[in-house]
C-alpha cells in the first residue's frame, strides 16, 4: 500500500512537472502616454516550465519589460491571458518576485539584512521576526554577502546592491523570479561575474526565472530557452534552446552560429523596413 501511494505521488509530481508553470496565451498589452495608446506586445504566447531559465530577448521597445510587468500582475492584457500554476494572473502576489535594473531599488535606511527581512515581514510571507532573520541570512549567504549583512546600500558597489536585490527576491521563495535587465547597469567584468553567480545559484536551488535582456550574448549564456521578439509591437519570432551554452562556450562554432542566427532575426526587420522606405 505504501509503495502504491509512493508511486501515485511520483506520477502526480511527474505530471505537474510536465505542465507549464507559467502560461502566456495570445497576450496583447497596451499602455497610454499623454498622446498615444501604445501597443507594446501583440498576441504573444509562450510557456515557462519549472526550473526554466527563460529569456525574453529583443530590441528596445519590443515590449519585453512590459510583458514582465504583465506577469508580475501590474498590467492586465487587453487580449489573451496569463496563468501561473493554472490560476489567472489578475494582480501582484508573493508567488512572483521582481529584480530591477536600477541600483536604487533597495531601502537606503535599512541594512542588507534589513532589506531582505523587510520583504518577508511586510508581505506576510513570514510573520515571526526570528524566522524571517534566519531566512534572510540564509539567502544573504547564498549571494556571498554574509560579511556585509549590517552594511547600508550606500556602502555597497553596484554589483553588491544587485546581489542584495536577488537575495531579497529569492528569500521570498517565489514560484517564479522576474528579472528586468538586472545586470545592464554594471560594468562588463561585474556583469560577467553576476551572470556566473546567478547560474551557480540556479545550480544550487533550481529556481524558475523569467529574464529580460537586449544582449544576445547574455541571453545565450543565462537562458535555457530564449524567446526572440520582433521590434515594436513585440511579436514572437522564434523560441530557441540554449541550455547547452555558458561562458565557456563563447567563441565556439555552435555559440557563434546561434548568436549570428539571433542577430539576423532581430535585424532583418530593420533591413526590410529601410528597403521599403528606400523603394517606397
Amino acid at each position: 500500500m505504501t509503495a502504491a501511494v509512493t508511486a501515485a505521488g511520483a506520477t502526480v509530481a511527474a505530471a505537474s512537472n510536465l505542465r507549464p508553470l507559467l502560461e502566456v496565451r495570445g497576450v496583447t498589452l497596451q499602455y497610454k502616454t499623454p498622446e498615444y495608446l501604445v501597443t507594446a506586445t501583440y498576441r504573444v504566447s509562450f510557456d515557462v516550465y519549472r526550473s526554466d531559465r527563460f529569456v525574453l530577448l529583443g530590441p528596445s521597445g519590443c515590449g519585453k519589460s512590459t510583458l514582465l510587468k504583465g506577469v508580475a500582475g501590474y498590467m492586465p492584457p487587453v487580449e489573451g491571458e496569463m496563468r501561473l500554476n493554472g490560476q489567472a494572473i489578475t494582480r501582484p502576489g508573493a508567488d512572483r518576485a521582481m529584480v530591477f535594473q536600477e541600483f536604487d531599488q533597495l531601502l537606503p535606511w535599512k541594512t542588507v539584512q534589513g532589506n531582505v527581512m523587510f520583504s518577508l515581514l511586510s508581505s506576510g510571507k513570514i510573520k515571526d521576526r526570528r524566522q524571517a532573520e534566519e531566512q534572510a541570512l540564509r539567502y544573504i549567504e547564498k549571494v556571498n554577502l554574509t560579511k556585509f549583512r549590517d552594511a547600508y546600500p550606500h556602502m555597497l558597489s553596484g554589483g553588491m546592491k544587485q546581489r542584495v536585490a536577488i537575495a531579497r527576491a529569492m528569500a521570498m521563495e517565489p514560484e517564479i523570479l522576474l528579472m528586468d535587465e538586472p545586470f545592464a547597469s554594471l560594468d562588463a567584468l561585474t556583469r560577467r561575474k553576476m551572470q556566473e553567480e546567478l547560474l551557480q545559484l540556479w545550480d544550487d536551488i533550481r529556481f524558475t526565472v523569467l529574464f529580460v535582456t537586449h544582449s544576445i550574448e547574455e541571453a545565450i549564456i543565462v537562458g535555457s530557452r530564449i524567446l526572440v521578439l520582433s521590434p515594436h509591437p513585440g511579436q514572437v519570432k522564434a523560441e530557441l534552446n540554449a541550455h547547452q551554452h555558458g561562458h565557456s562556450s563563447i567563441g565556439r562554432a555552435e555559440f557563434t552560429s546561434l548568436q549570428r542566427r539571433i542577430h539576423d532575426m532581430l535585424f532583418s526587420d530593420r533591413i526590410e523596413e529601410q528597403e521599403s522606405k528606400t523603394h517606397g
